[in-house]
Parts: structure tokens; sequence; C-alpha cells
């Protein structure tokens, strides 16, 4: 699960949120990357949940289909 540590957070990058669960103990999101599958885990990613980890929380967007 990814927590960022230390150094100035650079670059803004859209993602998909695709679900949540906890590892160990540990809240996660889980993240779809637009890369590839040869990043991350076949593309996908856990990031810490529950603490805006690199404004994953407090930055999201989404779109509603006009029906």
């Amino acid at each position: 699960v990814y927590r960022h540590v230390t150094g100035q957070e650079i670059g803004l990058h859209a993602v998909r949120i695709l679900g949540w669960g906890t590892e160990s103990g540990t809240a996660y999101w889980l993240v779809a990357n637009s890369w590839n599958t040869d990043w991350g885990d076949k593309g996908y990613f856990k990031i810490l949940r529950g603490s805006d980890e690199c404004g994953i929380e407090g930055s999201i967007v989404a779109g509603l289909p006009k029906v």
C-alpha cells in the first residue's frame, strides 16, 4: 500500500478508483493507472485510504452521463 514518506509531491495524474479494502490492517484504495499493465501490479496499485494521500480524496472529479 503506497504512502508518501518524504520529499515534495510533484505532478498531477488522472487515475480511476475502482474499490477499497484493507491489507494487514491498513485501509487502501484500489486504483487503476492509465499508463499500462507493465506499471505497478499489472496497471493497478493500492494507496493509503483515509488520509488524503497525494490528494486522492480531496481532488475527486467524476463525470455523470446525460440521460
